[in-house]
């Protein structure tokens, strides 16, 4: 029985085995089958093709990652046909998709919309990526791709044969200068089946269609026609057999009046033909340059032409040999911005020899559809042969195996010698003979493309044969690099010497040397343009300067003599355009189709920025900047909203400089609109504008009438509008403009992000800002979207807010009770708003200009006082050790130093602010920030060392008294302005940054300021802040006072003058030391503003000043140590004037009925006792030492309390305030050294 369950369970193993096996295989071929359909990572550089999801027409597999890359030349873009499309839709196309890049923006594509659709590349590459899920499959898409030519470079021209009909010429915006010398460069084609002998290539007229300047054939052979006269070129160019073939043959024409010769380049040989009778001709200038014959009597080159291209100076004939495509035309050149050609006339070819082509090639990479069968297989097909490669050795500028980036140069230096004797003409052939022979069948590709031949000498050693003559050549040898192979110069030398018996008329080599032509070494040239190392004959691009759209260029040149390389003069014309180019280039570049980025929107606002601020602005040039402005404006807010700020300013500023006859203009665009109306500031009546749609037109119409029942926005000035401006106002107004937006990418406002509901219009008059308004501006504004529960606000654009990116901001502006859904309407009072450290309203702009200059004095001025006193006060009881022996004195500096610090960091903060460097302007702003909050902070504590020292004089002992209050003191401000940045999330200029104050009513003038932008934290940590210590300081000031002047008056021997006296000095004193004058802020309000701005100015910018003359100047210890350190003569005081002693005699004379003496029963204690002179005396007394704040006790100190366990009796609390009271006299050693020293200091522990 165990045995037979044992060969089952083996039977049934084997069988397991084998299944799983099976069902292994099964699903690898099936994996195999399902990804082996298509190799689906290419690269397609033919010219057009067809490429097919995988599998297609069939079902495309699960789970596919295919990429198709569609590459063309430069200037060439790629047209994407969808031939069939089903792929599985789904919303956001999130299972299967097919994703477009274009060169701009990616897009999904999926189901079948994009049948029979075309899509164009923006560049000269296209990348389609395929992807599909696990599950569900369609038929995918079949699609057709074909390159088109953007580029003249890659596109010919049919010469049209019928005059004006279609005609090629060169574009107006061309203007050809007068000539008295030319290089002309073309390739032409003629038919083979044109028998014809007399035609033109092109002409060149005047306005009254004369003809200035030609070029053709006639029956006595080729010619050139120069202000009506022609030279024929008989010697140059075959008379009998045709030039021109069926294939592009170069040609380049020089004509030099002043020599009246006329230089042919053509199959690589220069040919010079006089023509005296064209000697000091001149063709005139801005004339018409077409293509083929201008006239019905002579008929047109029936051919193609190419590569036009013109300069006003003479080429030799080396440079004509090295002449490369990238050497521009300075007059006329082959590129679309120079020509005026019809579609019809252009043809693209891949074979052109500037042309721009690549060898097609597919570069196949492995993926996960990498192809392990033949089940299925889609196609990738060429529609068009490739191009064969030209490999020569003949120096053909037209050849198509030339690099566009040049070939690499060699000087070869040779010396030949020969016992015959021939001429220089003789050796000249023979050498050059020689050296196409050496280099015809070599490996590399290279030719000779010029030679010098001039007698030389050989060495001493020869010189006894003298029959034996030398001969020194100088060659140039260019390499094609085609194949990226390495040509040493050994190796041209070894070439040259295997080759020296091969020279015939019996020359023989004797010397030989092989040297790289040099690289024109990097330079900048003018300033602001960098060239790099340049090879020779190779031409350099660059950006403009400030631009990312025009280019500047600039070529290497060989030069004629030693042939090595120098560099050409810049080429700057694409720099200098006049503004309508330039206008017009920027609004091809944006208008409809353009994709933009933010990088290409802040290029174009710049441009438009300096063509508003540096050129005159007409209609016309308005027109074009305003519509560029408008399809700027189509963009989304992510791409405006770097160059928002920008933007606004410069549409302002052409509101305010464009020209325009009549008394009114507007320019409507689709999402702008732009009015401007005279006015007449002496009859002004008020005015309006309006904007509304036009009729079966998407732009706008504006409109300069009040009544205007289908206005989607209207603007209605009052006519008390200009009643409150000054004469010098009153004369520049001449203008009045309004601007509409229909689009709101321009205003983001970074810090309020609220949902705008309606249209934006703006108004201004002139350049100045109206404020003050008797009647208000009525704005009405029709909403974007119904409103159901409406609930609007009116705000206007304030350019100076969030750092000077703008923003919203709702101040003098109401909504007036006539709005409702559909539109609101808004009663303005522009204001221009600024804030200045306490001004709560943040409206200090709103006095008039003359009293912001006077608060503006006073402020600076009293800062700068404020500032010296403060450090005065600091000196001195920095410099004099007794009197800052107790703790009053040391909290008074802590509080100079705060007051020191803020009046410093003011009075340097707007000079810091104009360096422009944020960073710079942040910290500062951040320290004035600090330093006001640390005055604020210092100024509490004072009041709470008075309440601790008058109130709590009983049973308060503090441990490190001064310690905590300077932990207090600098770190709570400290804490605060730590929360603020950390709350910026490393984004400070949200919190802190420049500001512009002080500007007057015309919006002009102003300084920059540094301080706190963000509306929350000036009011929580300024305001709030202030508010907290303010009550508590007021609170202890009532205190203090009524203590001190509501208790005992009638004890003593003051008269009621003197007593009034004393207690105002007591106010006054406390006043400032508090900070009570900084509470005038809160009454800043309404039509007491100015008045308490002005107390405001006055009594806290010479806190600084008070502080030092009431409780320093005024001190009576604080004169005894200025007079015996700092005086001489009868004002010294005598040194042995022991200062403790009279300090407590003043005690003595200032009390009364106060005992002689004030003691504790121990340092350490948690009470204080003030204990009568009856009952203290017998057991103890109390002496200072000069050198120490400790009282010491000679002898041991009685009990206070008697030994039937009473208490000692308690001195009476009036005796306690009236001793007070008598050091509020300023002249006594007052206030803070008695309270402190005599009470305070011997019950608390330091």
């Amino acid at each position: 029985m165990s045995h037979g369950s044992e060969v089952w369970c083996c039977h049934w193993k084997w069988k397991l085995h084998h299944c799983l096996c099976l069902f292994t295989t099964y699903i690898i071929c099936m994996q195999q089958a399902v990804h082996g359909c298509y190799d689906c990572r290419t690269v397609l550089t033919d010219p057009s093709g067809v490429f097919t999801s995988p599998c297609f027409p069939s079902d495309y597999p699960n789970s596919q990652a295919c990429k198709w890359i569609i590459r063309a030349p430069h200037g060439y873009i790629i047209q994407l046909t969808f031939i069939d499309f089903d792929i599985e839709e789904a919303p956001g196309c999130i299972y299967d998709s097919l994703t477009l890049d274009n060169g701009e923006s990616p897009m999904n594509l999926c189901g079948i919309t994009a049948k029979g659709l075309s899509y164009n590349s923006t560049g000269n590459e296209m990348i389609v990526s395929f992807k599909s899920d696990f599950s569900i499959q369609k038929k995918g898409f079949n699609a057709s791709y074909v390159r088109i030519a953007v580029s003249l470079r890659n596109q010919k021209v049919i010469i049209p044969q019928v005059p004006d009909i279609d005609a090629v010429s060169v574009a107006e915006t061309i203007s050809v200068p007068e000539l008295r010398q030319f290089t002309l460069c073309f390739e032409a084609t003629k038919g083979n089946s044109d028998d014809n002998d007399d035609w033109k290539v092109f002409s060149y007229t005047d306005a009254l269609l004369r003809e200035l300047f030609s070029f053709g054939k006639t029956t006595k052979g080729h010619f050139l026609s120069i202000s009506g006269t022609q030279c024929i070129l008989k010697n140059a160019l075959p008379r009998n057999a045709e030039f021109f073939t069926g294939t592009f043959q170069q040609l380049c024409v020089v004509w030099d009046s002043f020599s009246g010769t006329v230089g042919i380049y053509a199959k690589n040989t220069y040919h010079v033909v006089d023509c005296p009778e064209i000697y000091d001709k001149v063709i005139p200038g801005n004339g018409r340059l077409v293509l083929g014959s201008n006239s019905n009597e002579v008929s047109s080159l029936n051919g193609d032409i190419y590569n036009f291209r013109l300069w006003n100076f003479t080429m030799n004939a080396l440079t004509l040999a090295n002449l490369s495509c990238d050497v521009k035309g300075n007059i006329v050149d082959w590129e679309n911005e120079f020509w005026s050609i019809p579609t019809s006339a252009l043809k693209a070819e891949n074979n052109l020899s500037c042309g721009s082509y690549l060898i097609p090639s597919s570069s196949i990479e492995p993926t996960s559809c990498a192809n392990l069968g033949s089940l299925c297989q889609a196609t990738v097909n060429a529609t068009t042969p490739t191009p064969p490669t030209v490999t020569t050795n003949m120096p053909d500028t037209n050849r198509n195996d030339k690099p566009n980036n040049g070939g690499l140069f060699y000087r070869i230096s040779i010396v030949v010698s020969s016992s015959n004797s021939n001429s220089v003409s003789k050796v000249h052939d023979v050498v050059a003979e020689w050296l196409n022979r050496t280099f015809q069948n070599w490996n590399y590709t290279v030719y000779v493309v010029n030679i010098s031949i001039h007698p030389a000498s050989i060495r001493e050693g020869a010189r006894q044969k003298r029959s034996i003559k030398s001969f020194s050549a100088l060659a140039l040898l260019v390499y094609n690099s085609t194949n990226n192979i390495n040509l040493e110069e050994e190796d041209i030398r070894q070439k040259l010497i295997s080759n020296n018996r091969t020279m015939e008329e019996g020359y023989q080599l004797h010397t030989v040397d092989v040297d790289p032509v040099e690289k024109c070494l990097a330079e900048e040239n003018p300033p602001n343009y960098f060239w790099p190392d340049t090879r020779p004959t190779l031409t350099n691009f660059t950006f403009c300067h400030g631009s990312s759209v025009q280019t500047a260029s600039r070529t290497c040149y060989l030069g004629l003599q030693n042939y090595t390389s120098y560099w050409g003069q810049p080429d700057l014309r694409n720099c200098t355009e006049n503004a309508a180019d330039i206008a017009n280039q920027l609004l091809n570049l944006t208008g409809e189709g353009q994709q933009l980025t933010s990088d290409k929107v802040n290029d174009v606002v710049q441009k438009l920025k300096k063509i508003v601020n540096d050129e005159e602005i007409d209609e016309s040039l308005g027109s074009t900047v305003v519509t560029i402005f408008s399809n700027i404006l189509a963009s989304s807010d992510s791409v405006l909203a770097a160059s928002s700020s920008e933007a606004l300013k410069t549409i302002d500023a052409l509101a305010l400089k464009i020209h325009f006859a009549g008394p009114s203009m507007s320019i409507s665009t689709r999402n702008l609109a732009l009015g401007v109306s005279s006015i007449n500031s002496t009859s002004f009546k008020g005015g309006a504008f309006s904007v509304s749609p036009q009729n079966n037109a998407s732009d706008f119409q504006i409109d300069f009438d009040k009544d205007q029942t289908s206005a989607i926005a209207s603007v209605v000035l009052p006519p008390s509008l200009l009643k409150n401006l000054s004469q010098d106002e009153f004369e520049v107004i001449s203008r009045a403009q309004f601007t509409f937006f229909n689009k709101n990418g321009l205003f983001q406002d970074a810090e309020n992000p609220a949902n705008l509901t309606s249209f934006v219009v703006a108004c201004s008059i002139g350049n100045l800002t109206i404020q003050d308004l008797q009647d208000y501006v009525k704005v009405t504004i029709k909403h974007t979207k119904i409103q159901e529960d409406p609930k609007p606000t009116c705000v206007f654009w304030d350019m100076n807010k969030n750092g000077g990116s703008g923003g919203w901001n709702p101040a003098g502006c109401q909504v007036d009770a006539d709005s409702n859904e559909n539109e609101t309407v808004c009663l303005c009072n522009h204001l221009t708003h600024f804030g200045v450290l306490m001004d709560l309203q943040r409206a200090v702009t709103q006095i008039d200009p003359q009293n912001t200059k006077v608060l503006t004095f006073i402020t600076y001025i009293g800062c700068g006082i404020s500032a010296i006193f403060s450090a005065a006060t600091l000196l001195t009881y920095i410099a004099f050790e007794k009197l800052r022996r107790d703790y009053p004195s040391k909290i008074l500096m802590n509080l100079s130093t705060a007051l020191l610090f803020l009046n410093l960091i003011f009075l340097l903060d707007g000079w810091i602010a104009s360096f422009d460097i944020d960073g710079l302007c942040i910290a500062v702003a951040a320290l004035l920030h600090f330093f006001l909050l640390a005055t604020f902070t210092w100024m509490g504590l004072e009041a709470v060392h008075m309440y601790i020292a008058l109130v709590k004089v009983f049973n308060t002992y503090i441990r490190r008294y001064i310690l905590k209050f300077c932990i207090i003191g600098w770190g709570l401000p400290a804490l605060v302005i730590a929360i603020v940045l950390a709350s910026a999330n490393t984004n400070a200029s949200r919190i802190y940054g420049k500001q512009l104050y002080g500007r007057d009513a015309s919006g002009q003038g102003g300084d920059d300021f540094c301080w706190i932008k963000n509306e929350i934290v000036f009011y929580v940590t300024c305001a709030g802040y202030f508010g907290i210590m303010f009550l508590m300081n007021v609170a202890m000031f009532i205190v203090v006072m009524v203590q001190i002047c509501g208790r005992n008056g009638k004890r003593t021997n003051r008269s009621l003058k003197e007593e009034i006296l004393r207690n105002l000095r007591s106010v006054v004193s406390l006043t400032f030391l508090l900070g009570m004058t900084w509470g005038f802020a809160f009454f800043a309000w309404g039509p007491l503003t100015l008045a308490f701005l002005y107390l405001f100015s006055i009594f806290n910018s010479l806190q600084g000043l008070f502080i030092f003359v009431f409780h320093c100047a005024m001190k009576e210890n604080v004169q005894k140590q200025w007079r015996r350190h700092l005086c001489c003569g009868r004002f010294r005081l005598a040194d042995n004037s022991d200062w403790s002693k009279t300090a407590t005699n003043i005690i003595k004379k200032s009390s009364d009925n106060l005992g002689k003496s004030l003691s504790s029963s121990s340092i350490g204690s948690n009470s204080t006792y003030l204990t009568s002179k009856s009952k203290s005396t017998t057991n103890t007394y109390c002496k200072r030492n000069s050198h120490t704040e400790n009282a010491f006790l000679d002898k041991p100190s009685s009990k206070f309390a008697q030994e039937d366990g009473e208490q000692t009796s308690i001195i009476p609390v009036h005796q306690v305030i009236d001793k007070v009271k008598g050091y509020c006299n300023p002249h006594s050693d007052s206030f803070y050294k008695n309270i402190m020293s005599d009470t305070f200091s011997r019950s608390t522990k330091f």
